[in-house]
């Protein structure tokens, strides 16, 4: 999937056909820099979810778990401020990765060599204002 984002306006669509470009897919690995729009993709993914929590950057807490319409959980992860893979181990990362529930992970080169060995990955990269999303199944 790849799709190129010029307005903000555009992100619940994005998020729409992300969702439906992977129907069965429950792991979203985000790679970025600072400020290209991780967060913001990622609560429009939420709201496609029907997650009604305020949704937010898990920064200091590393994760934040939401509610979907189905009141099935939805972990959301950023791994900015982690110093050490020990970090994920310490909250239980497992535990969360191999659920069955939507996981959204960002700032995930911190922790890659620890996803699952199937994921979306999801990249943006901006360029002159434009953004552009690539998303891609990943089998190790």
């Amino acid at each position: 999937m790849n799709v190129e984002i010029l307005h903000i306006e555009q992100l619940p669509q994005v998020a729409q056909t992300l969702l439906s470009t992977f129907p069965d897919e429950r792991f979203f690995a985000f790679f970025g820099k600072m400020g290209v729009g991780k967060t913001a993709l990622i609560k429009e993914l939420c709201a496609e979810l029907g997650v009604e929590d305020n949704v937010c950057s898990p920064t200091f807490a590393i994760v934040n778990e939401y509610s979907d319409r189905h009141n099935a959980p939805v972990y959301h992860f950023d791994f900015y401020r982690m110093k050490s893979q020990a970090e994920a181990y310490d909250i239980g990362y497992e535990e969360y990765f191999y659920s069955g529930n939507y996981c959204f992970t960002e700032w995930t080169e911190k922790i890659e060599d620890l996803l699952p060995k199937h994921y979306v990955r999801v990249e943006i990269t901006e360029t002159n204002g434009k953004r552009h999303l690539s998303a891609n199944i990943i089998d190790k």
